[in-house]
């Protein structure tokens, strides 16, 4: 089969890190142009919008949507009804709605819609579901504490209305949660801490319950320096289990039995590959819903200003 002829639209730090090393050492793609009001790729045709780009380059198959959230949707729609398969960065849009509307219309076209969440994908995840999928779980504690200063420097879309604030790596410990649990949770309450400058919150706690009344919590909060946490805690039948480093390690009483390096987003673009060939789209919606009932269900707490 030909490579898939992809194009990246929106030329920032996590494309430079992450999607094109990962485009590059698959076989199924062949990166043939990019779209970025400010950011160019060396050695293709680079473009200033994706409606420039899809009309000068025909050929293009599929296309890699990274700008932030907010301005997602158009662009994934323009290229679906030009007949491109989409892989969308996490989160997929600035509301379920968008999304949605977006699956319909890859779902009526016969293309693959692809929502990615890069944590899914870490090393440990797999193995820490089959664990949790063998035992009773009594609670479970999600601990994701980050600088937003060394990871998120000087990008103020991100604190923006939409921009998810210290949700955007959060969603990532909802996407693994969501994955490992065997039951949907539902939001109980939450507090989200919003500066009182910004838009979007550095800080949220939030409980969840499942039908059968298991407790699970989460702290996210943006202010942390030092190490950094990305853990998720469960106590189960079967002793305490621990996915460390946003999924790259697990223990289970105290003994590590995961602990390889991470490969996320070469996985996501195999999955990609998958989906594109077998004509299907993959849309699993429940970690943006989640951040979606914080904001419905959450209490508002105004703290000191940010400045990055």
């Amino acid at each position: 089969m030909s490579p898939i002829n992809i194009a990246i639209v929106g030329v920032g730090k996590i494309v430079r890190d992450q999607h094109l090393p990962a485009i590059a050492a698959n076989s199924d793609y062949k990166l043939i142009a990019a779209a970025s009001r400010h950011g160019v790729v060396d050695g293709i045709d680079n473009f200033k919008s994706i409606e420039a780009m899809l009309e000068a380059v025909p050929a293009i198959d599929a296309v890699s949507l990274c700008m932030p959230p907010q301005y997602r949707y158009a662009a994934a729609h323009t290229a679906l009804q030009a007949g491109k398969h989409v892989f969308l960065e996490k989160p997929p849009g600035a509301t379920l709605s968008e999304v949605a509307d977006l699956q319909a219309l890859a779902d009526s076209k016969g293309l693959s819609l692809f929502a990615s969440w890069h944590s899914r994908y870490a090393p440990a995840v797999e193995e820490a579901k089959a664990f949790l999928a063998s035992t009773k779980i009594n609670s479970v504690q999600v601990i994701w504490k980050e600088d937003v200063r060394h990871w998120h420097p000087n990008q103020e879309w991100i604190w923006a209305a939409g921009g998810l604030g210290v949700f955007d790596p959060g969603i990532n410990a909802l996407s693994i949660v969501t994955h490992i649990l065997p039951k949907q949770l539902f939001i109980t309450a939450a507090t989200l801490e919003f500066p009182e400058n910004r838009d979007a919150p550095i800080a949220a706690s939030i409980t969840f319950r499942d039908a059968d009344a298991l407790p699970v919590s989460a702290e996210f909060d943006w202010r942390q320096t030092g190490h950094q946490s990305w853990d998720i805690i469960a106590e189960t039948d079967a002793g305490r289990m621990v996915l460390a480093e946003g999924g790259a390690k697990l223990s289970i009483n105290g003994e590590l039995r995961k602990d390889t390096p991470e490969r996320e987003y070469p996985a996501l673009y195999e999955r990609f590959a998958e989906i594109v060939k077998a004509g299907k789209s993959d849309v699993d919606l429940a970690p943006l819903r989640h951040v979606a009932d914080a904001f419905m269900l959450g209490k508002r707490k105004f703290v000191e200003a940010f400045h990055d």
